[in-house]
């Protein structure tokens, strides 16, 4: 099984106080926002509640695009909370930049989503968190559920007219996601032109099932975007990912980002009394995954 479980592990971690940086960082982000903004309005979108069947099951995902047209397609892999409001409201933001999103269950092999409604209010103390979490974790993490999914979103992608078939598809994934985006892009290599893993969880390990282990299968191009907590305790991933992609020819991007594990989605909950979202970090990273897909998705 693959190690998904970064995400639960930051619970006990103690937080400085980062009252001064929260200013900072919601001044730049409004700035950014509203530069993106006047660049480019956002086209409007439809969002729609589909079924997809896997080998396991039946999947229920969010689609969402833009009202008209067709466009390149992006599969969205959530964090170990799964398919939430937090989650539709990224693959509205995404799709309104004109992409087809896929936003998918992760854990429809338990139950259909959300399994939380915002993350923010789950308290990593309280055993019955991992009691939860666990069984989740665990249904995506086994052998092959990430491939099979991932062949089979990519199936319900080409199926609709909404996707631009001639384009490649791309696949971005949060803390537990960072590993499935390697799954995906391994698993449907001809079709996965680009992957983005945001403080990607369990991305090099020792076991043979590690995603880093992955690279030679992939044909994307990948932007790997490190928090610098998860550096600080693995320093050297960074390096074995540079050296895989480099092994196998593979365009790639690596950067650790001065922000903690989970920086990326806005209803991470609090550690330390500080949050994990940073919203001036965040807003620099939805610019990077932009201009990557235009570049790898053309």
């Amino acid at each position: 099984m693959t190690d998904i479980s970064h995400d639960a592990a930051e619970a006990d971690e103690a937080a400085t106080d980062l009252s001064r940086r929260d200013f900072v960082a919601l001044s730049v982000a409004g700035s950014l926002a509203a530069a993106a903004t006047s660049a480019q309005a956002a086209l409007p979108v439809v969002e729609t509640e589909v079924t997809i069947r896997t080998p396991d099951g039946e999947c229920d995902a969010a689609f969402i695009h833009p009202a008209s047209g067709t466009w390149p397609a992006v599969l969205i892999w959530p964090d170990a909370f799964g398919l939430r409001p937090a989650m539709r409201a990224m693959g509205r933001r995404l799709a309104a930049e004109g992409y087809a999103v896929l936003v998918p269950n992760p854990f429809y092999r338990i139950g259909k989503a959300p399994m939380y409604d915002n993350a923010a209010t789950v308290d990593f103390k309280d055993p019955t968190t991992m009691q939860k979490l666990g069984p989740l974790l665990g249904s995506i993490g086994a052998a092959d559920a990430a491939e099979k999914d991932a062949i089979a979103h990519v199936a319900f992608l080409d199926a609709q007219p909404q996707v631009n078939r001639a384009k490649k598809i791309g696949t971005q994934g949060y803390c537990m996601g960072g590993a499935l985006v390697f799954r995906s892009a391994a698993a449907v290599p001809d079709r996965v032109g680009a992957g983005a893993s945001f403080h990607g969880g369990g991305l090099v390990t020792d076991k043979p099932t590690s995603p880093h282990l992955l690279v030679p299968k992939m044909h994307a191009r990948m932007l790997v975007a490190v928090a610098q907590d998860d550096d600080q305790k693995q320093p050297d991933a960074k390096d074995k990912l540079k050296q895989a992609f480099a092994a196998a020819m593979l365009p790639a991007e690596v950067e650790v980002y001065p922000a903690r594990h989970g920086w990326c989605v806005p209803d991470m909950p609090q550690q330390g009394g500080a949050p994990l979202y940073d919203a001036a970090e965040a807003e620099r990273a939805w610019a990077r995954l932009l201009a990557f897909y235009k570049t790898a998705l053309a």
